[in-house]
């Protein structure tokens, strides 16, 4: 094989890999989140990376569950036998007093060879299938394969090891990657009374990123999480901008799904649009800020054949004064007009001068808010005829918090990744 093609080749496999080690973490991710919501009672909860991949706990038991996607790979002993074997390590602990009795479970999806495992499993198959195992040891200076059996290092008697596979359940036939995905939204639909968006979006969204940060937590008990605070956590008001969210759905995908649920809508019609958009002031860029700014003109102004003009509200969180005048300057030297709520210099912040309708004769395309604590007054004239479209780095900066306005707010990381939503 030429060395160009064995190249390309040998990327494609790496890209496979990982592409299957990352659907891996998502599947056990996914996992974790619909075994807290399918937790019977409010106070049960699940323990994330505990003895195994998650533990469930209950009022009278606590199970410990391993799983594993292997997308494309064929069931073999194999593949669980050192899981097993490390259960079993944890029965014989139970057994000389040092920890707590509990179930163990190994569940994994496998491209094919189900029918290699018969269930449920005899006492000789799990010695010698599972804890019979050979290691290489130096005898006299020379190197030979020797023979282990693993429940008598462990001295555990047949007897025993019954008790062992009465709290033993295998599953090799788990459920598939988009298959357990699908049902978590059906789940979180049902739990919020909410839409498939909503569901995916806020919940999900916000499920992942729960689940992925306790995850990381080095002490056990902040990786426990009990049904009722979990819901309450992921219970949010924003569309979080989670990198792993962003991973699995793809990030061309995620925005045009923004597009299409909040500005989609081919006819524009007349609303006080307030765009609220927070600037990081490491990568702030007056030329990207105008492009964007232009986009909005061009999407949200709408003067000439309308029975009512409208143009939109802009407020910028994180810009200084000097910046804003500047950007201003710039925009008026467009020809592109602007008010902002002053009437005269020296004149205080009028709100109504700021939500002038604009029209023909005068061609407002933007309203500027200079200061936040301008927007609250200025949408109380606007009412409920008000949207509010607010873009965030890391943490919202403005709620308004009334029932009769639209408030939609969405995390990025980047001012130019708005342009693909709005």
């Amino acid at each position: 094989m030429p060395h160009s093609k064995k190249k390309i080749q040998q990327n494609k496999m790496a890209d496979r890999a990982a592409i299957d080690t990352i659907r891996g973490y998502f599947y056990q991710f996914d996992y974790s989140i619909i075994s807290v919501l399918n937790l019977l009672k409010d106070t049960d909860s699940i323990l994330v990376e505990g003895v195994e991949d998650v533990d469930i706990t209950t009022a009278t038991e606590t199970t410990a569950i391993q799983c594993k996607y292997y997308e494309n790979t064929e069931y073999n002993h194999s593949v669980i036998k050192k899981p097993i074997m490390l259960m079993l390590n944890h029965f014989k602990d139970v057994k000389l007093g040092k920890k707590t009795e509990i179930k163990y479970n190994l569940r994994g999806f496998y491209k094919s060879g189900q029918s290699k495992l018969s269930l449920p499993l005899s006492i000789q198959n799990l010695k010698d299938d599972f804890l019979t195992y050979s290691q290489t040891e130096k005898i006299n200076g020379v190197s030979t394969k020797v023979k282990h059996l693993h429940h008598d290092d462990l001295k555990l008697n047949d007897v025993e090891l019954n008790d062992f596979l009465q709290l033993l359940e295998i599953e090799i036939n788990a459920v598939e990657f988009e298959k357990q995905y699908n049902d978590i939204i059906i789940l979180l639909k049902s739990t919020f009374s909410c839409s498939a968006f909503l569901a995916e979006f806020y919940f999900y969204n916000s499920s992942l990123k729960v689940i992925r940060d306790i995850s990381k937590d080095k002490n056990q008990l902040n990786r426990n999480i009990s049904k009722i605070e979990f819901l309450k956590r992921i219970n949010n008001s924003s569309v979080l901008f989670n990198e792993w969210f962003i991973l699995k759905k793809g990030e061309n995908a995620h925005y045009s799904n923004l597009r299409k649920e909040y500005f989609g809508s081919v006819n524009i019609l007349f609303k006080e649009r307030f765009f609220l958009f927070e600037i990081n002031s490491n990568s702030y860029s007056r030329s990207d800020l105008k492009t964007l700014l232009n986009l909005v003109i061009k999407n949200y102004t709408k003067i000439i054949n309308q029975p009512t003009p409208f143009s939109p509200y802009i407020y910028l969180h994180g810009v200084d004064n000097l910046e804003l005048i500047e950007l201003k300057k710039d925009l008026i030297e467009d020809e592109i007009i602007i008010i902002d709520g002053f009437d005269f210099e020296g004149a205080e912040f009028n709100p109504k001068s700021v939500i002038k309708k604009p029209a023909i004769s005068n061609q407002i395309k933007l309203k500027f808010i200079n200061n936040i604590n301008f927007l609250k007054d200025t949408i109380a004239l606007t009412g409920r005829r008000s949207e509010i479209y607010q873009f965030y780095l890391n943490d919202i900066f403005f709620d308004y918090n009334s029932s009769s306005i639209k408030e939609i707010k969405i995390q990025v990381d980047n001012l130019n990744k708005i342009k693909n939503i709005i």
